[in-house]
């Protein structure tokens, strides 16, 4: 075992590669963020963005700028480069709607490409959305097809030829347990079953390589690690050689192969273009492309590398300062296997994160006792993991986090 100290890690620092791209985004040098997993930090050149969307294309432009600032081709635009960051070709991506919504179309559409068979299969404990959206389709196709879920270690033998479709969150949001990609899809299409990846927590964090796994689907956000602010617009996926049988169910104006023809008959537009709906959220996308710009500017190997140090990092940093508090470990020890976040367990987990958060530290709280932290290498400093390391040795030996404000349950955890 390492035994690091604050100048250790501060060498570090000053060797990181990425460490200029800390300065793209707005942080108050008095706070440490590790929530970037689930909230992105606000690129200081989207506010710049948001104030030409407002005042000059919207403000000026008014209705013409659909045309003079192509907001029509938005979606596909800021989808091609999100193709970039997860092995993706041009036109196979968009931007478009949530992640949930995204989600049902690509799962409703899946299902209706493998007639006869009756069952979509994911684990418990999957991100709720997703539980929530495959049982929503369940009972609105009233029978035609069951979710069912298994332990991570018993899906391979519950994919079977009744499967028509296999939802999974590569990275999974607890406790950051990555699948092996390659070989859920192989397994899935081994039983000629199509499968869908849910990379909210994989997109810009780790490297995904959909057309190599030969993967079928995928949905993800554009808020978390992408940074295109709270809300963002997701993505869809759809491998191009789908294209052709693709029929997604909310078949609205903009996935229409001529939106303006104004045809009471719906005809899909030829490819990814009929993955979308409504009409576009100028505004949302116009600062997602910000943040997507970023990411796309960077390294992907060395953001990689970069994640699975900090995780190891703060790891040792733990068991070495907080022992004997209580605190186990929910991810994977082996960064191979671990995203970019860490989690731990402890029955007070709550009432920590408020007692971190005091000290302006934030990272999150997920029910029913998981304190997560997450490491976003574009600006996650070494030096951050020892400071909070250090504040939760302090809250924990003084018992900070056994205060009634620290108990009191908020909205938003």
């Amino acid at each position: 075992m390492t035994h690091f100290t604050r100048d250790s890690l501060a060498r570090l620092d000053q060797d990181d590669v990425l460490s200029p791209f800390r300065e793209l985004f707005e942080l108050d040098p008095k706070l440490i963020y590790f929530n970037g997993n689930s909230l992105g930090v606000l690129p200081k050149a989207a506010k710049a963005r948001a104030a030409e969307v407002v005042e000059q294309e919207w403000g000026q432009g008014l209705i013409r700028s659909w045309n003079t600032h192509d907001w029509i081709s938005l979606p596909e635009r800021v989808g091609d480069k999100v193709a970039t960051l997860i092995g993706a070709e041009a036109g196979e991506v968009v931007v478009a709607d949530s992640t949930s919504v995204n989600l049902f179309k690509l799962a409703a559409a899946a299902v209706r490409m493998r007639p006869g068979r009756s069952k979509i299969v994911s684990e418990p404990g999957n991100f709720p959305t997703d539980l929530y959206i495959l049982q929503g389709l369940e009972g609105f196709l009233k029978g035609e097809v069951r979710l069912e879920t298994a332990p991570r270690e018993r899906l391979e033998e519950i994919i079977d030829e009744d499967t028509a479709l296999v939802v999974l969150t590569h990275v999974h949001y607890k406790s950051g347990k990555m699948f092996d990609m390659a070989a859920l899809t192989a397994r899935a299409h081994e039983v000629g079953a199509l499968i869908l990846w849910d990379l909210s927590h994989s997109a810009g964090a780790v490297p995904v390589e959909l057309n190599a796994v030969q993967a079928d689907f995928a949905v993800g956000c554009g808020y978390k690690y992408l940074n295109g602010g709270p809300g963002a617009p997701g993505f869809l996926f759809v491998a191009k050689r789908h294209h052709a049988e693709f029929r997604q169910p909310l078949s609205g104006w903009f996935g229409h192969a001529n939106p303006f023809a104004m045809s009471d008959v719906y005809e899909p537009a030829a490819g990814i273009k009929r993955g979308l709906c409504g009409t576009t959220g100028v505004l949302a996308a116009s600062v997602l492309e910000v943040g997507v710009d970023i990411m796309a500017s960077a390294d992907m190997e060395a953001i990689r590398t970069k994640s699975r140090q900090l995780g190891d990092i703060f790891i040792e940093l733990v068991e070495q300062h907080c022992a004997g508090y209580g605190f186990t470990l929910a991810s994977p020890r082996d960064a191979s296997l671990r995203g970019s976040q860490v989690s731990l367990v402890h029955e007070q987990g709550f009432a920590i994160m408020q007692a971190l958060i005091a000290r302006n530290i934030i990272g999150d709280f997920r029910a029913p006792d998981i304190l997560r932290f997450g490491f976003t290498p574009l600006y996650t400093r070494y030096v951050d993991l020892w400071d909070m390391v250090q504040a939760l040795a302090e809250i924990m030996a003084n018992k900070e986090w056994d205060r009634p404000e620290f108990k009191k349950k908020l909205a938003v955890t």
